[in-house]
């Protein structure tokens, strides 16, 4: 669930590219970089940490050029490494490259395995390596067709950006599984990236979403121009309006806010409770909480306070450290809450780490009842399109019923959203990628046969 942009056509590229990416921190947070190119070398910039500490003035310095591309990293494998962030750079026999990969492909491993057998050295872990041998190694004459050549030897969701020291290639994987959109800058250039919370950052102006399937090509004094590369089998991720896009965002035409809201009503409609207050897990259960709150005609309040100053636990790549960020992160409200019975909203139930110590802190204040509201269906199935549940054995739901986890959590009741309540709230104008929740493994793979993937 990394995120990604592509400046193109504008003197401050670089710069737009770091505000792009400091909006969508929320993507990542283990690792980000930048690489720009001025139409004779590529330029690149890119460290463990934050966006604010990996870039200064003296970046923009080197990163010259009105073409740039970033990346946020979001990894599940834990490994540290600077080698693993991105954008990944090459030199290759046409010139240089530097790509930008938001997803996962299935078939990593099967490709890998091939390249290596050809001759290939990897560096990394990371998928993004695959792309950039394919690309390196295809024979055609010119970066498009090896693009295209590279394109059809991959499978599975991704979100790419490909810069050479003239162009920008941006692609959309043909079920459109993670978003990307386009908008126009002041100065004419034009942006893509994954959220449009950075176009309201930067001041542009948007455009359209990225066809699934789509390829994208920005060359100097020309208008983008436009392949259906893929036959689309739209699929665009739920999960994007559950947990990961900020709620600012618009993806593929709708607010993500919104969206959240009527999962909380259809919530409320399907699993209500008797409830003196109604409270979110802040920050991502906020507006879900709203909505189940206005639907029961209960009271809401803000009665968890978060420590804006530590990250997402969910995107951590440890459970010793998703524990003792629960704790830094979150600190209930007394006075509101004891003596009151609870009705706690959050967006997604994964491990239960998170839950079970939420619970355990209304109750140590004084909470009369505890209830667990979860506004999205059971997960039930790893992702392997880019979300952070790499095996069954992790995820609860797969082993023990609502009431069940509820015991183990010391609530006086659990409930979830349906899968048909959320696909009433997202609206039943396209399918969505549900596999979390349904285990269709549309784009390849399934639970068993993929193995535990590292993700970018």
């Amino acid at each position: 669930m990394c995120a990604v942009v592509g400046v193109f056509g504008d003197k401050n590229a670089s710069k737009i590219a770091y505000y792009a990416l400091f909006s969508m921190q929320h993507r990542g947070q283990e690792a980000t970089g930048i690489s720009s190119a001025d139409g004779k070398r590529i330029h690149l910039i890119k460290d463990r940490g934050l966006v604010t500490d990996v870039f200064d003035e003296e970046s923009f310095k080197k990163l010259k050029g009105d073409c740039a591309i970033g990346h946020n990293r979001y990894s599940t494998a834990g490994d540290d490494s600077i080698l693993d962030a991105q954008p990944v750079f090459a030199r290759y026999k046409l010139g240089e490259i530097s790509v930008a990969h938001n997803g996962n492909l299935v078939n990593k491993y099967e490709v890998r395995n091939r390249l290596i057998k050809n001759g290939a050295i990897f560096q990394t872990g990371m998928d993004t390596e695959n792309i950039v041998h394919l690309i390196a190694k295809s024979q055609e004459d010119s970066l498009e067709a090896r693009i295209k050549d590279m394109l059809n030897k991959i499978e599975g969701a991704y979100c790419l950006i490909i810069q050479s020291r003239s162009k920008m290639f941006v692609i959309r994987d043909r079920f459109g599984i993670r978003p990307l959109s386009i908008g126009k800058l002041e100065s004419g250039g034009w942006i893509v990236a994954s959220e449009t919370c950075a176009f309201d950052l930067v001041g542009a102006e948007f455009i359209r979403d990225v066809k699934a399937g789509e390829m994208l090509i920005f060359e100097k004094g020309k208008e983008p121009k436009s392949q259906q590369i893929f036959e689309p089998d739209y699929r665009p991720c739920a999960f994007e309006y559950i947990y990961f896009a900020r709620p600012d965002s618009v993806i593929d035409g709708k607010n993500v806010y919104i969206k959240r809201l009527e999962m909380g009503r259809e919530l409320a409609k399907e699993s209500p409770a008797d409830v003196d207050l109604v409270i979110p897990v802040p920050d991502s259960g906020v507006a879900a909480a709203r909505g189940f709150a206005k639907e029961l005609g209960v009271d809401f309040e803000m009665g968890i306070v978060r420590n804006h100053y530590v990250g997402r636990t969910f995107i951590e790549p440890t459970q010793k450290a998703r524990e003792l960020k629960v704790k830094l992160k979150l600190s209930p409200i007394k006075d509101i809450i004891s003596g009151k019975k609870i009705a706690i909203i959050d967006d997604s139930l994964v491990r239960g780490t998170t839950s079970k110590q939420i619970v355990k802190m209304l109750r140590d204040i004084g909470a009369k009842e505890v209830h667990m509201r979860i506004a999205s269906p059971e997960i039930k199935f790893p992702c392997r399109y880019g979300i952070d549940t790499p095996t069954k054995e992790e995820l609860i739901s797969t082993k023990y019923s609502p009431k069940e986890i509820a015991n183990m959590m010391s609530a006086d009741s659990l409930g979830f959203l349906s899968i048909d309540g959320l696909k009433r709230a997202l609206g039943n104008d396209r399918k969505y990628s549900l596999v979390s929740f349904d285990g269709d493994y549309f784009a390849g793979g399934s639970a068993d046969s993929i193995g535990c993937i590292d993700y970018y």
